[in-house]
């Protein structure tokens, strides 16, 4: 083993560190995946996606470069390890990947565009006390317009820092708002519950329970109500996991107005005052914002 000093650069990812803590950031390796795409010199675009519709896998002809596509959806995918504000779109190209269309390759190309646009964005960690978890989730009901599957989203805030996050399809078609929601909190508590076992093991425990927020109020009541009825018996095992974690006080699930509920980035496209707002939540922003 060899002393290497200060951490500066792993894996693509350069670490600059700062009075506040440290700045994560693949901007070689985004100008990178700009030159392949032949767009290093694009035109830029303030978001990712338009807010009208999802893309679907029926519309437009074939692309005629399949394996290009998939190569540029596979370096996206990896860019989102610095970069959350592009998971959700990214995760929705990743769905096409086997037959990719003309429309997917110019939703590429938007991402592209968006990307050389915000090419000093980077993932700031700052200075804080390990002192709780704290996630916001959400879910799309029936966005995919396909399958009816909805998409699922949340991310994860140690200490204020964003730690872990979120974008999926469920496996599963749900058949109400509540259950796509419910099946939302069920994954985040999973996860949050992985990240407690983690600290444990690292000898940086908490013990405050995990804070959840969402913004469906029936999923909510669900979370901490005994009584079963009509709609809970499809996702019954996700309320009994969840419940138990309520029930012994590792868990709180609280309600969040939806013009603050974070995790939409990960769930849907937004207007550009509200992308930009989540995406400085999620500490999402240039090196010079962050000292």
């Amino acid at each position: 083993m060899k002393e290497l000093g200060s951490l500066s650069y792993f894996l693509g990812v350069v670490v600059t560190c700062t009075e506040n803590g440290l700045f994560l950031s693949q901007a070689s390796y985004a100008q990178e995946i700009l030159n392949r795409a032949g767009m290093g010199t694009c035109n830029t675009v303030k978001t990712l996606v338009d807010t009208n519709g999802k893309l679907s896998s029926n519309s437009g002809v074939p692309y005629s470069q399949p394996s290009e596509f998939r190569s540029l959806v596979g370096a996206l995918q990896y860019l989102t390890f610095t970069r959350p504000d592009i998971s959700y779109t990214v995760q929705q190209i990743f769905l096409h990947m086997h037959d990719p269309k003309e429309s997917h390759m110019h939703a590429i190309r938007r991402i592209l565009r968006y990307i050389r646009g915000t090419i000093s964005h980077g993932l700031q960690l700052s200075k804080t006390s390990l002192s709780s978890l704290v996630s916001y989730t959400d879910a799309d009901w029936g966005g995919c317009p396909n399958t009816r599957r909805s998409t699922s989203g949340y991310c994860v805030f140690l200490g204020g820092n964003l730690v872990s996050w979120s974008a999926k399809r469920q496996p599963t078609v749900s058949r109400s708002s509540v259950e796509a929601e419910y099946r939302g909190i069920a994954n985040v508590v999973s996860e949050s519950c992985w990240l407690h076992n983690i600290l444990l093991e690292i000898r940086c425990p908490i013990s405050k329970a995990t804070i959840v927020f969402c913004d469906n109020v029936s999923a909510i009541f669900l979370s901490g109500n005994p009584v079963k009825h009509q709609r809970t018996k499809h996702i019954e095992m996700d309320i009994h996991f969840v419940r138990e974690k309520v029930a012994r006080g590792q868990v709180r699930v609280l309600h969040v107005p939806t013009q603050f509920q974070i995790a939409d980035i990960f769930t849907k496209g937004l207007p550009l005052v509200l992308f930009e707002a989540f995406r400085d939540s999620l500490n999402v922003r240039p090196l010079s914002r962050s000292n």
